[in-house]
């Protein structure tokens, strides 16, 4: 049995849209006031991280990750930091990911082949089978290579983005009303400047992984890929 997905326009509601709303509209004194719509706003994330754990019952670095940022953001908030801590925050946690990614192309096991180059979704002994026949192995090998440093990158650009919109958007004090109204305009300007480019560089990456494929092996697209 396949393991259900969380469902992305969910995760879109419930990360990005809901809690920026929240914090550009209720943070004024008239409504929530400050402290109240960020510890609501930052509640919405992260009781939505805790209900896919508990369901899925699944560690997943990734969302760990996600968690700590969550907290992080609240307590920089909360604790009336300096929004330069936000930047570095913001930054930090994709730089983290993008250097296991990195790192990952050193061991047996890089992070992008477990993504693609794997049994669920691709008939690999078949592929396996004509890479061999076509003398292509080695070549396809650096191909991974290749892509595992790509995939990485999308990482270090989302790490510089991120960086880059905190310190242009978010200039307040943090713990102020106009501090969360900014928190709240940098976390939707996110997903369009950040987020979507960041998933069309890695289909890019499938892409290119996928046509080295069909290129090496000169099988189609049906016995590539496991058929539903």
């Amino acid at each position: 049995m396949t393991e259900k997905k969380s469902n992305p326009l969910t995760d879109l509601i419930f990360n990005v849209i809901v809690p920026s709303v929240v914090l550009m509209k209720l943070s004024g004194q008239d409504y929530l006031g400050p402290v109240n719509a960020l510890v609501l706003a930052l509640a919405f994330p992260v009781v939505l991280g805790g209900y896919e754990l508990l369901k899925h019952k699944k560690f997943n670095f990734i969302s760990l990750l996600g968690f700590i940022s969550v907290l992080l953001t609240g307590g920089i908030g909360l604790l009336e930091l300096d929004t330069q801590w936000l930047a570095i925050k913001e930054a930090l946690i994709p730089g983290l990911i993008g250097l296991v990614v990195f790192g990952s192309t050193f061991t047996r096991y890089p992070i992008v082949t477990k993504m693609i180059f794997n049994d669920t979704v691709l008939n690999l002994d078949l592929i396996k089978e004509h890479l061999n026949k076509h003398d292509k192995q080695a070549e396809f090998n650096k191909c991974l290579t290749q892509s595992n440093y790509l995939f990485a990158s999308t990482f270090a650009f989302s790490a510089v983005m991120n960086y880059v919109l905190a310190t242009t958007i978010v200039t307040s004090p943090a713990g102020s009303e106009a501090f969360n109204e900014e928190l709240g305009e940098m976390t939707l300007l996110s997903y369009p400047m950040i987020a979507i480019p960041s998933m069309l560089m890695m289909f890019g990456i499938f892409y290119y992984v996928w046509r080295s494929i069909r290129r090496m092996t000169h099988l189609e697209a049906n016995q590539i890929f496991k058929m539903q």
